[in-house]
Protein backbone atom coordinates (compact mmCIF):
# COMPACT_ATOMS: atom_id res chain seq x y z
CA UNK A 1 0.00 0.00 0.00
CA UNK A 2 2.90 2.16 1.04
CA UNK A 3 4.70 1.34 -2.33
CA UNK A 4 1.23 2.09 -4.64
CA UNK A 5 1.30 5.82 -2.51
CA UNK A 6 4.88 6.29 -3.05
CA UNK A 7 4.07 5.39 -6.76
CA UNK A 8 0.90 7.59 -7.43
CA UNK A 9 3.12 10.81 -5.62
CA UNK A 10 6.33 10.18 -7.83
CA UNK A 11 3.84 10.00 -10.75
CA UNK A 12 2.03 13.10 -9.71
CA UNK A 13 5.15 14.89 -9.56
CA UNK A 14 6.22 13.64 -12.39
CA UNK A 15 3.03 15.46 -14.12
CA UNK A 16 4.16 18.73 -12.69
CA UNK A 17 7.13 18.43 -13.51
CA UNK A 18 6.83 17.78 -17.41
CA UNK A 19 3.96 20.26 -17.27
CA UNK A 20 6.27 23.15 -15.76
CA UNK A 21 8.86 22.03 -18.33
CA UNK A 22 6.16 22.44 -21.50
CA UNK A 23 5.86 25.84 -20.00
CA UNK A 24 9.03 26.80 -19.65
CA UNK A 25 9.49 25.72 -23.12
CA UNK A 26 6.31 27.22 -24.53
CA UNK A 27 7.56 30.92 -22.62
CA UNK A 28 11.04 30.77 -24.23
CA UNK A 29 9.21 29.96 -27.65
CA UNK A 30 7.34 33.14 -26.97
CA UNK A 31 9.97 35.29 -25.71
CA UNK A 32 11.45 34.09 -28.95
CA UNK A 33 8.81 35.69 -30.87
CA UNK A 34 8.07 38.76 -28.94
CA UNK A 35 12.60 39.35 -29.49
CA UNK A 36 11.87 38.74 -33.26
CA UNK A 37 9.29 41.20 -34.06
CA UNK A 38 10.84 43.43 -31.95
CA UNK A 39 14.12 43.14 -33.92
CA UNK A 40 12.07 43.55 -36.71
CA UNK A 41 10.21 46.67 -35.94
CA UNK A 42 13.81 48.22 -34.99
CA UNK A 43 15.11 46.95 -38.15
CA UNK A 44 12.43 48.93 -40.26
CA UNK A 45 14.46 51.69 -42.38
CA UNK A 46 11.14 53.73 -42.87
CA UNK A 47 8.09 55.41 -41.71
CA UNK A 48 5.99 52.91 -44.18
CA UNK A 49 7.77 49.58 -43.71
CA UNK A 50 7.63 50.17 -40.00
CA UNK A 51 3.70 50.62 -40.43
CA UNK A 52 3.36 47.58 -42.28
CA UNK A 53 4.54 45.60 -39.72
CA UNK A 54 2.55 46.70 -36.88
CA UNK A 55 -0.05 46.56 -38.79
CA UNK A 56 0.01 43.77 -41.24
CA UNK A 57 2.72 41.03 -40.15
CA UNK A 58 2.46 41.84 -35.94
CA UNK A 59 -1.38 41.25 -36.43
CA UNK A 60 -0.48 37.92 -38.16
CA UNK A 61 1.54 36.44 -36.06
CA UNK A 62 0.27 37.26 -32.77
CA UNK A 63 -3.20 35.98 -33.93
CA UNK A 64 -5.25 39.00 -33.24
CA UNK A 65 -8.37 39.72 -35.07
CA UNK A 66 -7.35 43.22 -36.18
CA UNK A 67 -4.49 45.97 -35.39
CA UNK A 68 -5.09 49.67 -36.09
CA UNK A 69 -2.75 52.30 -35.36
CA UNK A 70 -3.31 55.98 -34.05
CA UNK A 71 -0.79 58.38 -34.81
CA UNK A 72 -1.25 62.19 -33.83
CA UNK A 73 0.09 64.36 -36.76
CA UNK A 74 -0.98 67.96 -36.14
CA UNK A 75 1.36 69.80 -39.12
CA UNK A 76 0.50 66.76 -41.48
CA UNK A 77 4.34 65.70 -41.23
CA UNK A 78 3.65 62.10 -41.03
CA UNK A 79 1.40 62.11 -44.28
CA UNK A 80 3.78 63.55 -46.40
CA UNK A 81 6.47 61.40 -45.57
CA UNK A 82 4.42 58.84 -46.21
CA UNK A 83 3.01 60.97 -49.97
CA UNK A 84 6.44 61.84 -50.69
CA UNK A 85 8.22 58.22 -50.57
CA UNK A 86 5.15 56.78 -52.84
CA UNK A 87 3.56 54.74 -50.00
CA UNK A 88 -0.61 53.70 -50.05
CA UNK A 89 -0.03 53.35 -45.91
CA UNK A 90 -2.34 56.94 -45.56
CA UNK A 91 -5.36 55.36 -47.58
CA UNK A 92 -5.24 52.26 -45.03
CA UNK A 93 -8.07 52.26 -43.41
CA UNK A 94 -6.35 50.80 -40.17
CA UNK A 95 -4.27 53.62 -39.86
CA UNK A 96 -5.78 57.13 -38.53
CA UNK A 97 -3.91 60.59 -37.91
CA UNK A 98 -5.55 63.21 -35.49
CA UNK A 99 -4.59 66.91 -35.30
CA UNK A 100 -4.52 66.87 -31.62
CA UNK A 101 -4.67 64.43 -28.47
CA UNK A 102 -8.02 64.45 -27.43
CA UNK A 103 -9.46 62.10 -29.90
CA UNK A 104 -6.63 59.73 -28.15
CA UNK A 105 -6.45 60.83 -24.36
CA UNK A 106 -10.12 59.87 -23.95
CA UNK A 107 -9.30 56.06 -24.09
CA UNK A 108 -6.75 56.52 -21.61
CA UNK A 109 -7.43 59.71 -19.23
CA UNK A 110 -4.96 61.08 -16.83
CA UNK A 111 -2.91 58.16 -16.11
CA UNK A 112 -2.40 57.28 -19.78
CA UNK A 113 -1.89 53.54 -19.00
CA UNK A 114 -2.97 50.63 -21.31
CA UNK A 115 -6.53 49.91 -21.49
CA UNK A 116 -8.27 46.73 -21.44
CA UNK A 117 -11.95 46.04 -21.67
CA UNK A 118 -14.38 43.81 -23.77
CA UNK A 119 -15.23 44.70 -27.14
CA UNK A 120 -18.24 47.89 -27.00
CA UNK A 121 -18.94 48.47 -30.76
CA UNK A 122 -20.67 52.04 -29.36
CA UNK A 123 -16.93 52.81 -28.35
CA UNK A 124 -14.67 50.61 -30.46
CA UNK A 125 -16.11 50.47 -33.87
CA UNK A 126 -14.17 53.47 -34.81
CA UNK A 127 -10.90 52.05 -34.08
CA UNK A 128 -11.55 48.51 -35.56
CA UNK A 129 -13.66 49.18 -38.64
CA UNK A 130 -13.07 45.58 -39.92
CA UNK A 131 -14.75 42.34 -38.78
CA UNK A 132 -16.71 43.78 -36.17
CA UNK A 133 -18.76 40.96 -35.84
CA UNK A 134 -15.97 38.57 -34.87
CA UNK A 135 -14.30 41.28 -32.25
CA UNK A 136 -14.49 40.00 -28.45
CA UNK A 137 -12.08 42.39 -26.17
CA UNK A 138 -9.40 44.91 -26.71
CA UNK A 139 -6.26 46.54 -25.80
CA UNK A 140 -5.46 50.52 -26.69
CA UNK A 141 -2.10 51.44 -25.92
CA UNK A 142 -0.52 54.74 -25.43
CA UNK A 143 2.56 55.35 -27.31
CA UNK A 144 4.79 58.29 -25.26
CA UNK A 145 7.60 59.99 -26.29
CA UNK A 146 9.22 62.06 -23.35
CA UNK A 147 6.03 62.90 -21.88
CA UNK A 148 4.09 63.46 -24.60
CA UNK A 149 1.28 61.33 -26.12
CA UNK A 150 2.23 60.75 -29.92
CA UNK A 151 -0.30 58.37 -30.75
CA UNK A 152 -2.37 54.68 -29.77
CA UNK A 153 -1.41 51.15 -30.98
CA UNK A 154 -4.60 49.49 -30.73
CA UNK A 155 -4.96 45.37 -30.61
CA UNK A 156 -8.77 43.62 -30.88
CA UNK A 157 -8.55 39.77 -30.44
CA UNK A 158 -11.80 37.42 -31.25
CA UNK A 159 -11.31 36.11 -27.86
CA UNK A 160 -12.66 37.67 -25.27
CA UNK A 161 -10.71 36.74 -22.27
CA UNK A 162 -7.47 37.69 -24.20
CA UNK A 163 -7.56 41.34 -23.15
CA UNK A 164 -9.22 41.59 -19.58
CA UNK A 165 -9.29 44.45 -17.08
CA UNK A 166 -7.04 44.65 -14.56
CA UNK A 167 -4.72 41.94 -16.12
CA UNK A 168 -1.09 42.26 -16.24
CA UNK A 169 0.23 44.74 -18.54
CA UNK A 170 4.47 44.33 -18.62
CA UNK A 171 4.18 43.14 -22.15
CA UNK A 172 2.25 45.12 -23.05
CA UNK A 173 3.46 48.00 -22.20
CA UNK A 174 6.97 47.40 -23.51
CA UNK A 175 5.44 46.64 -26.75
CA UNK A 176 4.43 50.14 -26.61
CA UNK A 177 7.32 51.70 -25.94
CA UNK A 178 9.68 49.54 -28.37
CA UNK A 179 7.12 51.10 -30.73
CA UNK A 180 7.32 54.58 -29.77
CA UNK A 181 10.88 54.73 -29.92
CA UNK A 182 10.49 52.60 -33.23
CA UNK A 183 8.38 55.18 -34.76
CA UNK A 184 10.70 58.34 -33.55
CA UNK A 185 13.74 56.92 -34.91
CA UNK A 186 12.09 55.79 -38.13
CA UNK A 187 10.41 59.51 -38.34
CA UNK A 188 13.73 61.43 -37.41
CA UNK A 189 15.79 59.31 -39.89
CA UNK A 190 13.12 60.35 -42.73
CA UNK A 191 13.76 63.71 -41.85
CA UNK A 192 17.47 63.42 -42.44
CA UNK A 193 16.83 62.14 -46.19
CA UNK A 194 14.18 64.53 -46.69
CA UNK A 195 17.06 67.15 -45.79
CA UNK A 196 19.19 65.71 -48.39
CA UNK A 197 16.59 65.02 -51.26
CA UNK A 198 15.04 68.62 -50.46
CA UNK A 199 16.60 71.95 -52.11
CA UNK A 200 16.76 74.04 -49.50
CA UNK A 201 15.97 77.50 -51.21
CA UNK A 202 12.44 76.56 -52.44
CA UNK A 203 11.88 73.57 -49.96
CA UNK A 204 10.93 71.04 -52.80
CA UNK A 205 12.91 68.16 -53.92
CA UNK A 206 15.85 68.46 -55.21
CA UNK A 207 17.65 67.00 -58.46
CA UNK A 208 18.76 63.84 -56.34
CA UNK A 209 16.00 62.87 -55.34
CA UNK A 210 14.56 63.30 -59.18
CA UNK A 211 17.04 61.18 -60.42
CA UNK A 212 16.02 58.41 -58.27
CA UNK A 213 12.64 58.59 -58.49
CA UNK A 214 12.67 59.02 -62.18
CA UNK A 215 13.96 55.27 -62.81
CA UNK A 216 10.95 54.14 -60.01
CA UNK A 217 8.54 55.72 -62.25
CA UNK A 218 9.96 54.85 -65.24
CA UNK A 219 9.65 50.79 -64.07
CA UNK A 220 6.18 51.71 -62.51
CA UNK A 221 5.04 52.72 -66.08
CA UNK A 222 6.46 49.91 -67.41
CA UNK A 223 4.84 47.39 -65.71
CA UNK A 224 1.53 49.14 -65.52
CA UNK A 225 1.50 50.01 -69.18
CA UNK A 226 0.91 53.39 -68.39
CA UNK A 227 2.20 57.12 -70.20
CA UNK A 228 4.86 58.99 -68.07
CA UNK A 229 5.17 62.60 -69.12
CA UNK A 230 8.26 64.67 -68.03
CA UNK A 231 7.98 68.65 -67.98
CA UNK A 232 11.69 70.81 -67.97
CA UNK A 233 10.56 74.45 -66.88
CA UNK A 234 12.89 77.51 -66.92
CA UNK A 235 12.27 80.79 -66.24
CA UNK A 236 12.61 83.14 -69.00
CA UNK A 237 15.23 86.14 -68.83
CA UNK A 238 15.99 84.83 -65.36
CA UNK A 239 19.86 86.70 -65.36
CA UNK A 240 17.65 90.15 -66.30
CA UNK A 241 16.55 89.32 -63.20
CA UNK A 242 18.81 88.81 -60.56
CA UNK A 243 20.80 91.72 -62.48
CA UNK A 244 17.94 94.57 -61.96
CA UNK A 245 16.41 93.40 -58.86
CA UNK A 246 19.13 91.87 -56.80
CA UNK A 247 19.84 88.08 -56.07
CA UNK A 248 17.89 88.30 -53.19
CA UNK A 249 14.75 88.91 -54.97
CA UNK A 250 15.72 86.45 -57.34
CA UNK A 251 15.37 84.30 -54.99
CA UNK A 252 11.90 85.15 -54.27
CA UNK A 253 11.10 84.88 -57.51
CA UNK A 254 12.35 80.90 -57.57
CA UNK A 255 10.59 80.26 -54.06
CA UNK A 256 7.15 81.57 -55.44
CA UNK A 257 7.10 79.85 -58.65
CA UNK A 258 7.77 76.80 -56.86
CA UNK A 259 5.25 77.05 -54.63
CA UNK A 260 2.66 78.06 -57.68
CA UNK A 261 3.66 75.11 -59.59
CA UNK A 262 3.69 72.74 -57.01
CA UNK A 263 -0.18 74.23 -56.30
CA UNK A 264 -1.32 73.25 -59.94
CA UNK A 265 -0.07 69.95 -59.84
CA UNK A 266 -1.62 66.39 -58.72
CA UNK A 267 -0.86 65.33 -55.14
CA UNK A 268 0.84 62.43 -56.89
CA UNK A 269 3.04 64.29 -59.59
CA UNK A 270 6.51 65.07 -58.69
CA UNK A 271 8.25 68.43 -58.78
CA UNK A 272 12.36 69.10 -58.11
CA UNK A 273 14.46 72.02 -58.74
CA UNK A 274 16.52 70.64 -61.29
CA UNK A 275 18.80 73.50 -61.30
CA UNK A 276 19.64 76.74 -61.35
CA UNK A 277 16.40 78.53 -62.65
CA UNK A 278 15.57 74.72 -63.92
CA UNK A 279 12.20 72.85 -63.07
CA UNK A 280 11.58 69.28 -63.48
CA UNK A 281 7.80 67.50 -63.08
CA UNK A 282 7.43 64.12 -63.89
CA UNK A 283 3.66 63.67 -64.57
CA UNK A 284 2.89 59.92 -63.61
CA UNK A 285 0.06 58.51 -65.98
CA UNK A 286 -0.52 61.14 -68.22
CA UNK A 287 -0.38 60.99 -71.87
CA UNK A 288 0.86 63.76 -74.42
CA UNK A 289 -2.50 65.66 -74.30
CA UNK A 290 -3.04 65.84 -70.82
CA UNK A 291 0.53 67.00 -70.02
CA UNK A 292 0.61 69.51 -72.94
CA UNK A 293 -2.88 70.76 -70.84
CA UNK A 294 -1.00 70.97 -67.67
CA UNK A 295 1.60 72.47 -68.56
CA UNK A 296 0.00 75.20 -70.47
CA UNK A 297 -2.17 75.75 -67.41
CA UNK A 298 0.77 76.56 -65.39
CA UNK A 299 2.82 78.85 -67.90
CA UNK A 300 -0.21 81.00 -68.46
CA UNK A 301 -0.35 81.38 -64.68
CA UNK A 302 2.86 82.14 -64.22
CA UNK A 303 2.69 84.79 -67.04
CA UNK A 304 -0.53 86.30 -65.67
CA UNK A 305 0.71 86.49 -62.19
CA UNK A 306 2.19 89.44 -60.53
CA UNK A 307 5.39 89.14 -58.15
CA UNK A 308 5.15 91.76 -55.43
CA UNK A 309 8.31 92.58 -53.00
CA UNK A 310 8.75 95.16 -50.84
CA UNK A 311 5.00 96.18 -51.61
CA UNK A 312 6.38 98.54 -54.44
CA UNK A 313 8.17 96.16 -56.89
CA UNK A 314 6.27 94.15 -59.40
CA UNK A 315 7.60 91.76 -61.50
CA UNK A 316 6.30 90.37 -64.59
CA UNK A 317 7.97 86.65 -64.88
CA UNK A 318 7.41 83.87 -67.73
CA UNK A 319 8.81 80.54 -68.10
CA UNK A 320 9.29 78.39 -71.46
CA UNK A 321 7.90 74.76 -71.05
CA UNK A 322 9.91 71.57 -72.98
CA UNK A 323 7.86 68.21 -73.01
CA UNK A 324 8.25 64.59 -73.66
CA UNK A 325 6.14 61.44 -73.04
CA UNK A 326 7.17 57.96 -72.50
CA UNK A 327 4.89 55.28 -73.85
CA UNK A 328 4.84 52.46 -75.24
CA UNK A 329 5.09 53.16 -78.96
CA UNK A 330 8.15 55.45 -77.58
CA UNK A 331 9.83 53.12 -74.84
CA UNK A 332 12.70 51.89 -76.82
CA UNK A 333 12.15 48.02 -75.97
CA UNK A 334 12.48 49.12 -72.15
CA UNK A 335 15.87 50.43 -72.90
CA UNK A 336 17.52 51.27 -69.41
CA UNK A 337 18.67 54.48 -70.87
CA UNK A 338 14.35 55.48 -71.43
CA UNK A 339 15.10 58.33 -68.35
CA UNK A 340 18.22 59.92 -70.31
CA UNK A 341 15.81 59.97 -73.53
CA UNK A 342 12.96 61.11 -71.48
CA UNK A 343 15.08 64.18 -70.49
CA UNK A 344 16.82 64.28 -73.17
CA UNK A 345 13.56 65.16 -75.32
CA UNK A 346 11.95 67.55 -73.08
CA UNK A 347 15.62 69.07 -72.59
CA UNK A 348 15.21 69.96 -76.78
CA UNK A 349 11.89 70.56 -76.47
CA UNK A 350 13.29 73.16 -73.70
CA UNK A 351 15.50 74.34 -75.95
CA UNK A 352 13.13 74.91 -79.11
CA UNK A 353 10.34 76.99 -76.95
CA UNK A 354 13.06 79.32 -76.06
CA UNK A 355 14.53 79.26 -79.88
CA UNK A 356 11.08 80.50 -81.06
CA UNK A 357 10.45 83.86 -78.46
CA UNK A 358 9.77 81.84 -75.38
CA UNK A 359 6.72 81.81 -72.93
CA UNK A 360 5.69 78.46 -74.36
CA UNK A 361 4.79 74.86 -74.47
CA UNK A 362 6.63 72.40 -76.86
CA UNK A 363 6.45 68.94 -77.50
Amino acid sequence: MKQANLHQEHQTLKSQYDFLINQVRQNEQKLLRIQQQEIRFISSNSLSDLIHQILENYRLESELNSVTLSLIDPEYELQRILQKTGSNMKGNQNLFFYENEQEIKKFFGSSLSPNLEAYNASIHKFLFPENQEENGSVAILPLIRYNNLIGSLNLCSSNRARFLPNASTDFLQRLATIISICLENTVNHERLKHIGLTDTLTGINNRRFFDQRIEEEISRSRRAALPLTCLLLDIDFFKRVNDTYGHQIGDRVLIDIASIVQSQLRSFDILARYGGEEFVILLLNTDTKEGMDIAERIRKYIASHKFHFNDRQQIEVTISIGMATLDRENDHNGSKSSSHLLINNADKALYQAKEEGRNRTIF
